[in-house]
């Protein structure tokens, strides 16, 4: 099988000798061309090259916002109109060895979170033909992997990109740091958002929404933060937002994210798994992002989940 392993140099993780071990123990395996991006959106190109060059496999090392940069360049961005499989054409398979700060779509396949573990585990999938599909989210003509959402994650987003662009080490500390600003700073602002779901009322009254396509919503180095844990890979999407910006709700509401095996309550909390759609409107514009990636302020959103999206090289599930 001939391979196309793309490589974020610039990503958190990432090592010259760390590179060169994966691309060496990879040519064992498969027919290996390496490409390093050099800026935003080269990684989205080389996989559209790629799958327009027949490649059969694209191995991306790099973090979060290389893998979503691969799956917009391989699927384009038609929007899907059901929930029906999207159709896969000469898509190559994706495999992904993590190599950013928190690897959300990688650690969620069961792919090892350490790039050398990782590397050693593909080669075995590789060798055993493990592979599997998963759904993928969509909205503002953009795929996303595992995550989205209007709002305070967004305005977290935008600051932690701001620091990166200043050099600025990305760190789970720095999102942490980051949330608790957004979180004080929007506190006595007024709800703008208003989210439709199919087949109920509207709902008003909303201060932030995340949308999930998995399970984790992220990770706090080792700990796993579980937004809705009803949701993954297989169903339609998860809905996690909230009606109040008061500290004390919302403080329990985080112990209960934080909390391994606890499914959060509030009643101030709206949350819903296995969605097809959801349609969250801003009365003024807002911020959007998606796997991690601040994309700008937005008014009207609508988020379709579709199944059996994306083939993937990873671990089958339990």
């Amino acid at each position: 099988m001939h391979a196309l392993l793309i490589v974020n140099p610039n990503a958190t993780s990432t090592t010259p000798a760390g590179r060169d071990l994966l691309a060496h123990a990879l040519s064992s395996r498969v027919k290996l061309t390496v490409a390093h991006t050099t800026h935003r959106g080269h990684a989205a190109d080389l996989a559209a090259q790629a799958r327009t060059d027949g490649i059969g496999l694209i191995i991306v090392h790099g973090g979060d916002g290389t893998v979503n940069e691969v799956v917009n360049g391989l699927l384009g961005d038609p929007c899907p109109r059901s929930m029906r499989s999207v159709p896969a054409g000469a898509v190559p398979l994706v495999a992904v060895v993590p190599g950013g700060s928190a690897n959300v779509f990688a650690r969620s396949l069961g792919m090892a979170a350490d790039p050398v573990d990782a590397t050693n585990q593909l080669i075995d999938l590789l060798a055993l033909r493990r592979r599997r599909t998963v759904g993928l989210g969509h909205c503002d003509n953009r795929w996303f992997t595992f995550n989205a959402g209007m709002g305070l994650d967004a305005q977290v987003c935008e600051a932690v990109d701001h620091g990166r662009s200043n050099g600025k080490l990305v760190t789970p500390g720095r999102y942490v740091r980051h949330a608790v600003r957004a979180f004080f700073r929007a506190k006595r602002e007024d709800p703008t958002l208003r989210i439709e779901l199919p087949g109920q009322e509207p709902i008003e009254g909303v201060h932030y929404a995340f949308v999930s396509n998995t399970t984790p919503w992220t990770y706090l180095n080792k700990r796993e933060v579980h937004t809705n844990p009803g949701t993954s890979f297989d169903t339609g999407l998860g809905l996690f937002a909230m009606r109040t910006m008061r500290v004390f709700p919302s403080l329990r509401v985080v112990r209960q994210l934080l909390t391994a095996g606890l499914s959060p309550r509030s009643r101030s909390l709206i949350r819903f798994d296995d969605l097809p759609q959801i349609r969250i409107q801003s009365s003024t514009p807002i911020g959007l992002q998606m796997d991690g990636d601040y994309l700008g302020l937005r008014s009207d959103v609508t988020f379709t989940a579709a199944a059996d999206a994306l083939t993937v090289v990873a671990p089958p599930t339990n």
